[in-house]
């Protein structure tokens, strides 16, 4: 079941971020050598090379994150791309990271007053739907930074089959300090437009698609719950936002794996989050099993009370 907000928008993301992240906070790309250091007064040093030079870059101004509001904007970095005046003589407080455990984490610390600061780098522009990248941009890797003190956000993921068991189908909640993310808006193929809009990234392991990871679709939790629901299906990657390789325009999917990885950009400038979780085998409604894992899911479709996720479910 493909619910609201469901998109195959890596690529429309890709460049609607170019200037503004809506993450844990975009740097660069394909960064090596990533040193981070931090001092108490709110600043940090990010040290590393790209684009066949030495970088710094020094970013400060924000921590944590803003609970969804139309009245006021989402807290963001700023950062200087030559380090600031006195980059060499930057004091580093940072002592070794102690936090919770994150994906794809570069480099990271500890303050003594409790707050992280934690560099990630991913390939978030993949391209959906399992294609093999064919644009050196869909295979970079994308550097991130974060800051924050307290918990982290809370990404829960389950699955289920829908529509009497013909399909299956990855769904869950998106919180932070106990509350929903979510964005108050999107493009029309689900970008989101407004910097409290957070993508969930859904990649599935040895698929139709191939061998290893593969990046299925992304998509964002919907408002007001921080509900998610993704459902695996054919689809025709001329349409719909799709990018696909010149010539290949056969339908893909469904791109079921035998497990499914999904990363959550972080709210604010929190750090990304990921979650993993078994694929399913198909449905067999005359297995007792498989029917009574059904009910249970359904039951927690209905406790995270998002009811456009119950279309497909059968509710008694």
């Amino acid at each position: 079941m493909r619910c609201p907000g469901v998109t195959t928008a890596a690529v429309a993301v890709a460049l609607a971020l170019s200037g503004n992240a809506l993450a844990s906070q975009l740097v660069d790309r394909n960064a090596t050598g990533v040193k981070l250091e931090a001092n108490t007064n709110g600043k940090a040093l990010l040290v590393y090379r790209a684009h066949g030079a030495s970088r710094h870059v020094l970013v400060w101004g924000a921590m944590n994150a803003l609970f969804p509001s139309t009245s006021e904007p989402q807290v963001k970095f700023k950062l200087d791309y030559s380090g600031g005046p006195n980059w060499q003589g930057f004091t580093n407080m940072c002592v070794p990271y102690d936090g919770p455990a994150l994906p794809d984490v570069v480099a990271a610390c500890k303050l003594p007053d409790g707050s992280y600061w934690a560099a990630q780098q991913w390939a978030q522009p993949l391209p959906d739907l399992g294609f093999t990248p064919w644009t050196a941009p869909q295979s970079a890797k994308w550097l991130e930074i974060s800051h924050w003190q307290g918990p982290t956000p809370t990404l829960s993921a389950y699955t289920d089959w829908v529509w009497g068991g013909r399909f299956q189908e990855v769904f869950g909640v998106y919180t932070y300090a106990g509350k929903p993310v979510h964005g108050f808006g999107t493009t029309r193929y689900g970008a989101p437009t407004d910097g409290y809009g957070r993508l969930i990234f859904l990649d599935t392991f040895d698929s139709p698609y191939g061998s290893g990871w593969r990046r299925e679709n992304s998509f964002v939790p919907h408002n007001p719950t921080g509900v998610f629901c993704y459902g695996f299906y054919k689809f025709d990657p001329t349409k719909g936002g799709n990018r696909h390789p010149a010539g290949d325009t056969a339908a893909r999917g469904p791109g079921l794996g035998t497990r499914y990885r999904l990363i959550a950009l972080g709210p604010g400038v929190e750090p990304n989050v990921a979650t993993q979780i078994g694929g399913l085998h198909p449905y067999d409604p005359t297995n007792p099993a498989d029917v009574t894992y059904e009910q249970q899911q359904v039951s927690i479709l209905k406790t995270i009370g998002d009811k456009s996720c119950l279309a497909g479910h059968r509710l008694n």
